[in-house]
């Protein structure tokens, strides 16, 4: 027994990453999906260079003899094995963009070689510039009189190497011109015409923004030589210490969060890259003004940013066979039309899978409570929400009918600052009661409590979910939410609001785990009385990441004493199953498709003695000691069996699943078992379920109904899971 079964958290990251990218290369996905894969692989390096490699770089400063808890690597180790892995990651993306884009020019779109244009060509795209392009650019140079300027992150610059015509000094300056800001992306050339005359319905072939710039840098600096140009980006750390303005509380929080938002653009750079192969002079010239080391420059042949592929996406519309096919969440049939909504959790507890349902049946509860007399008070804990959001707007409506409306609104939600900031306000205007959260501590829950007066009692509804209250992540990650009356759990939400409303953690809580207080000790809990059944003992956790080493030892014990570990984890995992006398008898795999793999799920024990919960909470530190996190049981034994066969079904994945081996590597699953896609199969039963619970709602005789058929759950027979 040892330390062999960790593995370290960055690297672990960049595998995540890795299988991102081998959703690109997959060619049984249409091809502008695949190019989707590509930036969504872009531009999650983009958040890790931000944040974790910032991060490294900051203990690299303070603490370099900083160790990694479970693979003992220092900062310095760290960052030179994660510019390894980038660098042989890069040109596997190049390769693969390029395979795409020859695949996509066969349909009209395609991204110009500038050294393949004709004459013709050549002359529109250069009239452009200098009508379109040239009289917006903002040129500098630097050299004694004139400092470096400041690169904004993400922003794409053109550097040429210069010296005036008439200097016969032999020196060179610099000069740059931004390439992003107020100038469109993509420029078209415009449509042919087919033989017969008439326009032509191709997409058009096209050039980006920073290719022209750069093509016509001499008619920016005509009166210079160019001895050498190049495209260049750069990533800035943003890793901000949030927490170091918390403890003034002779200023508003909000404030705090806007000026360390403010702060973050001016973080150090700590990544540059090169678009192609420029002179190494140029180059060198810029690392140094940007005081990155060399470890961290890269160059490419694909784009520095993809996000020119929106413009190709509207032009290529009219192509089906590249994208995916168009599905719509469905109708749960748990939920009966025309029935208040909140009569129905009365009566039964009611579990909503995201996309696969749709979330506007949630949100309907919202506004039943917004207008229901008998509602009055409703709680939530926001993290994430949809710029355009109808649950803010359900929010405001309730305020404005006299409901006690509670939204703690987290600040501090990476990269959803701004938004949630702006959230804030108009939450108050409407006479929402807004709080922020703890000191020191952010608020990742997803819960609500509607309290009801119930005759002479009081009652709830309580809403947990695995993700955030965002229309539109809805429809792309997969999440779950459950809806019950449960005066328990209700009591336990109570307990949750209660303690934020005074800026303390909860604890006690009976049914709901909630951390920081009163999830991890539960969960190790669980899993110790799962290692008194030995081999008859069973574990299943789903999450997005594992790297709380108490947890992994916790997990790596039950596996020494026989219990079966299943683990569906769709990113970081620090622990490495199958090596012997540690975890053998663990079996962890990672699906990556369509969706993002969101819900979290954790089953101890089997039959009689099964626990089930949904939870917002991952195996991470941050998230078991340094967050408020909420998971929920799940009661109703249908529900739980329903919870229980998704897992199932997730397991036996043979199409978007890898597998994590002892050495480390993932490998796809194969085995003889008929292709099962767990998305879509999902997606399928969704549909299917929803057109029976049609049919039979269309068939029901509402006057020959008693109140208690009216809300009885809609039976719905569903094929098997295909074995």
């Amino acid at each position: 027994m040892g330390d062999s079964f960790f593995d370290n958290r960055e690297l672990s990251w960049l595998k995540f990453n890795e299988r991102v990218l081998e959703e690109a290369r997959d060619e049984t996905t249409p091809l502008f999906e695949r190019l989707r894969f590509v930036q969504i692989f872009c531009s999650n390096l983009d958040e890790f260079f931000m944040i974790r490699v910032g991060s490294l770089h900051d203990k690299l400063l303070v603490d370099p003899k900083d160790r990694d808890n479970k693979t003992n690597m220092t900062p310095k180790e760290q960052l030179t094995a994660i510019a390894k892995r980038v660098r042989a990651l890069i040109p596997q993306k190049d390769e693969i963009y390029a395979e795409i884009m020859r695949g996509i020019a066969s349909f009209g779109a395609e991204h110009i070689n500038e050294e393949k244009l004709s004459p013709e060509e050549d002359a529109f795209f250069k009239a452009y510039f200098n009508r379109e392009i040239r009289p917006l650019l903002f040129t500098g140079i630097v050299d004694k009189t004139h400092p470096v300027p400041f690169f904004k992150s993400g922003e794409i610059y053109i550097g040429c190497k210069i010296r005036k015509k008439t200097d016969s000094s032999g020196k060179y300056t610099f000069g740059i011109m931004p390439a992003s800001e107020n100038l469109p992306r993509v420029v078209f050339l415009p449509n042919t015409t087919s033989e017969d005359g008439k326009p032509s319905n191709a997409p058009g072939r096209f050039m980006l923004i920073e290719e022209l710039i750069c093509r016509y840098a001499k008619q920016v600096w005509d009166n210079f030589e160019i001895h050498s140009k190049c495209i260049f980006r750069v990533t800035r750390n943003a890793d901000i210490p949030i927490d170091e303005g918390l403890y003034d509380h002779d200023v508003d929080f909000r404030d705090i969060m806007s000026k360390l938002v403010k702060k973050r653009k001016k973080l150090s750079p700590v990544r540059v890259e090169f678009h192609g192969n420029p002179d190494s002079d140029t180059v060198s010239i810029i690392t140094k003004m940007l005081d990155v080391d060399e470890s961290f420059v890269f160059k490419q042949t694909a784009p520095l940013s993809m996000g020119f592929i929106s413009s190709l996406e509207k032009r290529l519309e009219n192509n089906p066979e590249l994208f995916f096919d168009s599905l719509s969440p469905q109708k749960s049939p748990a939920i009966l039309p025309n029935i208040p909504l909140i009569d129905q959790i009365r009566k039964r507890d009611i579990l909503l899978t995201y996309p696969y349902e749709n979330i506007n049946q949630f949100i309907s509860l919202l506004e039943e409570a917004a207008v229901n007399p008998d509602v009055s008070s409703i709680k939530i804990t926001l993290y994430r929400v949809a710029r355009d959001s109808k649950i803010i707007n359900a929010l405001n409506r309730a305020a404005e009918n006299g409901k006690n409306v509670l939204a703690l609104v987290e600040l501090r939600a990476r990269f959803d600052e701004e938004n949630n900031i702006g959230w804030s306000k108009q939450l108050e205007d409407a006479g929402v009661n807004v709080i922020y959260g703890l000191d020191g501590l952010k608020v990742h829950s997803k819960l609500l409590l509607i309290t009801l007066r119930d005759g002479n009692d009081v009652g709830y509804i309580t809403q947990i979910g695995t993700g955030n209250y965002n229309e539109r992540t809805s429809k792309l990650y997969t999440d779950m939410t459950l809806m019950t009356a449960n005066k328990d759990i209700g009591a336990d939400a109570s307990v949750v609001f209660n303690a934020l409303m005074v800026g303390n953690t909860a604890g006690g809580t009976n049914r709901l785990l909630v951390a920081p207080r009163g999830l991890k000790n539960r969960i190790v809990e669980f899993i110790d009385n799962e290692i008194t059944y030995g081999s008859d003992g069973y574990i299943g956790i789903k999450i997005n990441s594992l790297t709380d080493r108490d947890l992994i030892e916790k997990l790596a014990e039950a596996s020494r004493a026989g219990v079966r570990v299943e683990l569906i984890v769709r990113g970081i995992c620090s622990l490495i199953p199958g090596i012997e006398g540690d975890t053998e008898n663990i079996r962890v795999i990672s699906i990556v498709g369509r969706f993002l793999e969101h819900s979290r799920i954790y089953i101890f024990g089997k039959e009689n003695r099964r626990r089930v919960f949904i939870s917002s909470a991952d195996f991470m530190t941050r998230n078991t000691e340094r967050r408020v996190e909420v998971a929920a049981p799940i009661l109703d034994k249908e529900l739980a069996d329903k919870v229980c066969g998704n897992f199932s079904t997730m397991l036996s994945d043979n199409v978007k699943a890898r597998e994590l081996f002892s050495d480390g590597k993932y490998r796809r699953v194969q085995n003889d078992e008929p292709p099962l896609n767990s998305q879509q199969y999902f997606y399928e039963q969704a549909y299917y379920a929803a057109q029976i619970a049609s049919e039979e709602n269309a068939s029901r005789q509402p006057k020959k109904l008693q109140p208690q058929e009216e809300s009885a759950p809609v039976k719905v027979k569903v094929r098997k899971i295909r074995k």
